[in-house]
């Protein structure tokens, strides 16, 4: 069946273009209800980015509610064999009330196009992954420079051991606001988690820049520099392969005080960024510790999500939601 294009909107054609990416990489497409029994997601909660969930009850009376994320779904109902690596994506809407400098927002339906990578996932395939969300920022806004932020928990997970448990989520804030000084306060300024935390938050840059600088600063912590030595041998392949094309440039950048939640989160995270919006239209990252928490002990999984509604500024209209674009939290 010939389809024409032309009579599509912006917004219709980004989608489309990003499934048939997927689809030429060899991802098959999901397909999933848009509610699901709200006992799933309140026993979830800690996993989701808003924790107010849209109800409503079925007529056999039981709790239902709007699906307010789409990776929960996927791994509730996924099947892992050993050695056998899933991949989906997905085209699906989302519906949260997000929170914006701890403001309450209303609930939105945000729409998203994303895959995920499940199952026996190594090395290779988080590069492919990552591959594929700077190939789906060069899709969206070839003309518009473009940033991929990329880091890797592990190394802030070995730092955080050194601290004191209960300093520790302090710690995790000043690392995300980039607050030096703060950190320095809380940790003492001669201590060697000072020390690390603050390599975290100032070696960022292009990787040939910001790698040497880590790999200086963390030189006497062992289980840091093992999971920057990962990190490295990913980003050092990641251009094999792909097609970062465009008018304008896409830039790769390493940047280890880009923290997400790490109760989700366990690995490789990213964020990509386009010129003119002042949010990320893409996050994802690795997230294992779902998978255990779902039953799937020793199965890995990375994946990322495209939000389509952040790019209506670029000229795409998704006609699904109005108003000022509020901010993600944590999730895909």
């Amino acid at each position: 069946m010939n389809i024409d294009i032309t009579s599509l909107k912006g917004g219709e054609r980004a989608i489309l273009a990003l499934r048939c990416l997927y689809q030429r990489r060899g991802y098959a497409c999901y397909k999933m209800s848009k509610f699901e029994e709200y006992d799933f997601y309140a026993q979830n909660r800690d996993f989701l980015s808003s924790g107010d969930i849209l109800t409503f009850t079925d007529t056999d009376g039981r709790l239902m509610a709007l699906k307010p994320d789409v990776t929960l779904s996927i791994v509730r109902h996924a099947r892992i064999e050993p050695g056998v690596v899933q991949k989906i994506f997905y085209d699906e809407n989302v519906y949260r009330a997000p929170r914006q400098a701890g403001k309450r927002g209303t609930f939105r339906e945000i729409p998203q196009v994303g895959l995920e990578c499940l199952g026996a996932v190594d090395d290779g395939c988080v590069r492919e992954v990552l591959s594929l969300a700077a190939e789906s920022l060069s899709l969206v806004a070839e003309s518009r420079a473009r940033v991929l932020d990329v880091a890797h928990l592990g190394v802030l997970s070995a730092v955080l051991d050194r601290a004191e448990p209960s300093a520790r989520p302090a710690l995790i804030q000043c690392v995300a606001e980039k607050n030096i000084h703060e950190l320095t306060r809380l940790c003492g300024a001669e201590t060697d988690t000072a020390k690390y935390l603050r390599a975290l938050v100032g070696d960022c840059g292009r990787p040939e820049e910001a790698l040497p600088a880590l790999r200086r600063d963390l030189a006497d912590c062992g289980p840091a520099l093992k999971c920057l030595e990962q990190l490295e041998r990913i980003l050092s392949a990641l251009g094999d392969g792909a097609d970062f094309s465009g008018e304008a440039p896409l830039s790769l950048n390493v940047d280890l005080s880009a923290v997400s939640n790490l109760n989700y989160y366990n690995g490789i995270v990213f964020r990509g960024f386009i010129d003119g919006i002042p949010a990320a239209v893409l996050s994802g990252g690795q997230y294992d510790r779902l998978m255990e928490r779902m039953g799937h002990a020793g199965g890995h999984a990375i994946g990322f999500a495209v939000y389509m509604d952040l790019l209506e500024p670029l000229g795409f209209n998704t006609g699904a939601l109005r108003g000022p674009a509020e901010g993600r939290g944590e999730g895909h």
